[in-house]
């Protein structure tokens, strides 16, 4: 009987990719199978996430509630891995000795020798950053469904104050062009037709074909653009400074990138900007807005925001708010301001209250829900293009899939063969979290009437 694999994944659409790549690496050399089930399985992997706050606080309440487990069953594996390992490494072994493995998220390609080092009661320790090294150890991947993430670079070299990614990720590594473009090829044949390109600071990427010939993220998009299948391209996480020309064009001219960025600001006031390090102003953020605006018209833009930075003033909160309103951002993930531990932030006075930066939360997550409701009640008519996901978790006669603008759609419908399927969608309604619509024509239909 084949041994079961449970992973739990904390954070961030890398995180996410990580924790796929774990699943192909273990299922290639070790034929485990993934489970839903932790009391079920032979191996469970924690894959962390330290962005958010308290989430040290999580990995130690989730690796307790799985040493119960292992109390049960002592030939259980327990892994931590990701930004949490590489930061609390040696804490988590002296805290959590039922652990067998800790691994950062450079070295997740370990994992199979590290998992038979375990099984001969030997605990291993490996969060180095070994540059790209990972990515020339992992199997081909494995994917079900239509969308897929690929990752072409590792970690952030920009030390904005408040971020632990340098520290835990390491600095900027990109992967050679050529990998990426036979990773998306795999994909590609298993009918993956989205593709999201990842990294901390994606558009920074600067890697080199076979000949030598550095390429940046245009050149990488605009390469997946022409392999067959892959009919829509996403990137996250991409930062304002190294938002290039070139990358501006690729909106203008390539149609299979989508229309929805996320380019995160994190303050609209100077003063705050520089405390933070984020090497712009609030007017150059502005100016590159713009120019991506005439590029590709009607575009959904997207942004990160945290309040109550140290030092920001009432004024500087309404300098952030000024501008979401000229910018008109309709989605956002903003968060209050809390200290991590080895950041140049963390010397700093955190001299603003709770309740202050509650409120101010409270009142910039109001002001963009009503830009997210008012844009999507100018889609009620509009014929969407979705890429059909599978069943509506909370209706089973209805099917859901995501527009080009990153919204989720439902639809009357009971047909699996439309699942991994572009569908075009009439917009009848508009809720808080997605979109109600009625199908009018899909490629299934379209592949009835050639068959």
């Amino acid at each position: 009987m084949a041994k079961k694999l449970f992973i739990q994944t904390h954070g961030c659409q890398m995180n996410e990719y990580d924790s796929s790549r774990m699943a192909d690496l273990l299922g290639d050399s070790h034929e485990m199978e993934l489970t839903d089930n932790a009391e079920e399985a032979d191996v469970l992997l924690l894959n962390t996430c330290s962005i958010r706050e308290k989430a040290q606080d999580k990995v130690y309440h989730q690796l307790g509630r799985w040493k119960k487990l292992k109390d049960k069953n002592p030939d259980l594996k327990i892994g931590v891995g990701g930004c949490v390992a590489s930061q609390e490494g040696d804490s988590i072994r002296k805290r959590a000795k039922h652990v067998d493995m800790i691994f950062g998220p450079q070295t997740l390609h370990k994992l199979p020798e590290m998992v038979d080092a375990a099984a001969n009661s030997i605990p291993i320790t490996d969060v180095t950053f070994p540059e790209i090294e990972k990515f020339d150890h992992l199997p081909a991947p494995k994917v079900e469904g239509a969308e897929a993430f690929v990752s072409i670079m590792e970690g952030c070299s920009k030390y904005c104050t408040f971020c632990v990614v340098p520290y835990t990720r390491g600095e900027e590594v990109s992967r050679p062009f050529t990998d990426i473009l036979v990773e998306v090829m795999q994909l590609a044949e298993q009918g993956v037709r989205e593709i999201h390109l990842l990294g901390q600071n994606v558009n920074a990427y600067r890697g080199t074909d076979a000949d030598g010939i550095e390429s940046d993220l245009a050149d990488v998009i605009s390469a997946i653009a022409q392999i067959d299948g892959v009919e829509r391209i996403r990137f996250t996480t991409s930062h304002p400074v190294e938002f290039t020309d070139s990358l501006i064009e690729a909106f203008r001219n390539i149609p299979k990138l989508v229309s929805h960025l996320h380019l995160p600001v994190q303050s609209g006031a100077d003063n705050i900007l520089k405390a933070m390090k984020r090497g712009h102003d609030r007017q150059s953020y502005i100016d590159k807005i713009n120019r991506i605006k005439e590029a590709r018209p009607g575009i959904s833009l997207s942004s990160d925001f945290i309040i109550g930075f140290p030092g920001e003033t009432d004024e500087d909160f309404i300098d952030t708010m000024n501008l979401i309103q000229e910018i008109g951002f309709d989605h956002s993930f903003s968060f209050i301001y809390s200290q991590r531990p080895g950041t140049p932030a963390s010397d700093l006075e955190d001299n603003i209250s709770e309740d202050v930066k509650k409120q101010r939360l409270a009142i910039l997550q109001r002001r963009i829900k009503q830009h997210a409701y008012d844009y999507s009640q100018a889609m009620i008519g509009t014929t969407q293009r979705i890429l059909v996901s599978g069943y509506s978790p909370r209706d089973p006669g209805q099917m859901q899939g995501r527009t080009e603008n990153n919204r989720i759609v439902n639809f009357s419908a009971v047909e699996p063969q439309l699942v991994g399927k572009f569908a075009d969608v009439i917009i009848t309604n508009a809720y808080p979290n997605s979109l109600l619509g009625e199908m009018i024509s899909s490629e299934l239909e379209l592949e009835f009437e050639l068959a």
